[in-house]
């Protein structure tokens, strides 16, 4: 099976080593050269500008992939937030190549828990849309242009993502890679106590988007995937340190408003109820974050 995976940062690699695993012919696109080599873990790697329809185009004429998974556009909250017209069109172009080009391929978008404000402690597939901050809306866009223009698509929303990430990496692409470093390092982590999310493994991530790609049956055009645990950030930093034997006051807790943190939604909870209902996807279990954190500890302090 022919995959085409756009985006090469830590969620498209988690998903591609996923699909290689499974025996896919795995193609993995982004604009520079992947740090983590695609050839080593079987993919392949071409670059692209995936804003540019035409080179999109090319690429599918040459490739003909049976399934297409977007992890596309700026992910930096921060960043989106300042850049609020630059991050809408990133999303919402690419999404718009890949929905006309795709054929009778299947289209998943991974996208995000910030399409809700944060009012809610629990956000379902039925919970109406009302962006928290420029990277919501950017998001929530691309999807609305999806799955207008798509034949099979659905759009995937998945909570705050989290695994390992080499000390060495540089900028740190997740929250849990990011406090254990830190942690490992002895510094102190400042998190927020009154901000709350439902993390999910990259591993469970790639589980649950491989069975949907696989999926023989129509499915619902948006799903959520968020982990079982509602957690503050301050008490996930807290699991995350005593999994790595370490004093559980290095974690300061904050007020998110004076924080990084301050345009993320105070809850950025996801709930799958669909997802728990179709039998491709039912009986995969997504991991706590106690559990993550302990299967997690060896790999991170070996790094």
């Amino acid at each position: 099976m022919s995959t085409l995976v756009v985006g090469s940062g830590f969620v498209g690699t988690g998903i591609a080593r996923r699909l290689v695993a499974a025996g896919d012919a795995v193609t993995l696109v982004s604009r520079g050269r992947p740090a983590d080599p695609p050839e080593e873990y079987g993919a392949r790697w071409a670059a692209l500008d995936a804003t540019d329809a035409r080179a999109c185009g090319r690429l599918v004429a040459r490739l003909r992939p049976r399934r297409i998974v977007l992890v596309h556009g700026p992910s930096d909250v921060t960043w989106c937030e300042a850049h609020p017209a630059e991050a809408e069109l990133a999303h919402s172009s690419v999404a718009a190549a890949f929905a006309g080009l795709g054929g009778r391929a299947r289209v998943v978008m991974i996208s995000t828990d910030n399409v809700f404000d944060g009012t809610s402690p629990r956000n379902t597939e039925a919970t109406s849309v009302s962006p928290a901050n420029a990277y919501g809306r950017a998001k929530h866009r691309a999807e609305q242009v999806l799955l207008a223009r798509a034949a099979d698509a659905l759009a995937l929303r998945v909570s705050l993502v989290y695994g390992h990430e080499p000390a060495d990496a540089g900028k740190w692409l997740n929250y849990f890679a990011a406090c254990a470093h830190r942690l490992r390092a002895g510094e102190r982590v400042e998190a927020p106590d009154d901000q709350w999310t439902t993390p999910v493994h990259v591993e469970d991530v790639a589980e649950v988007v491989a069975a949907l790609l696989s999926c023989p049956t129509p499915l619902p055009p948006v799903l959520h995937l968020g982990g079982p645990d509602r957690v503050s950030r301050a008490e996930w930093a807290t699991v995350i340190a005593r999994s790595l034997g370490l004093p559980a006051a290095l974690v300061v807790p904050v007020p998110k408003a004076g924080s990084r943190y301050a345009s993320r939604p105070r809850n950025a909870c996801l709930a799958g109820d669909l997802l728990g209902t179709l039998p491709a996807t039912r009986d995969i279990p997504i991991r706590g974050v106690v559990e993550g954190a302990h299967d997690l500890t060896a790999v991170f302090a070996s790094s």
